[in-house]
């Protein structure tokens, strides 16, 4: 079901989106259940637990693209944590790597989105290799 339910929103987003452009790869990030599924030229490939912004802080909604790609960021808002395979999306936003594993499927960041850096190093390797142009990054609640 939860298949079916990424698909009609990516769906609905591309019949939305410019005649001739439609992203190849979907990123989309639900802060309800805490969880990120990434599409493929429409189709599931994986499907992740993240954690997104802790009470007090935001993770924004809304459709996105990459803005830029660093292998090791290191936060200049946050003590120096460190940010492993970061794609930021909205301005000091970014989706990264985390070294707070068990946090993973639940509300903890200060507004990223944290991934298993294993999880972060596939996604950032594979937005990259597709393109700022061609990705999608899309968060809900």
């Amino acid at each position: 079901m939860r298949d079916l339910a990424a698909v009609l929103l990516v769906l609905a987003l591309h019949l939305a989106a410019p005649v001739g452009h439609a992203a190849t790869l979907d990123i989309l990030v639900d802060k309800t259940d805490q969880e990120m599924t990434v599409l493929h030229e429409g189709r599931v490939i994986h499907r992740w637990p993240v954690s997104t912004a802790r009470p007090g802080k935001v993770t924004p909604n809304g459709v996105f693209a990459p803005q830029a790609f660093v292998r090791q960021h290191y936060s200049t808002l946050y003590n120096n944590a460190p940010m492993p395979w970061s794609i930021f999306y909205h301005g000091n936003y970014a989706i990264h790597g985390t070294d707070q594993i068990a946090r993973l499927g639940q509300v903890a960041s200060a507004g990223c989105i944290r991934l298993h850096p294993e999880n972060a190093r596939t996604l950032f390797l594979l937005a990259r290799e597709v393109g700022k142009a061609e990705t999608r990054i899309i968060v809900y609640e």
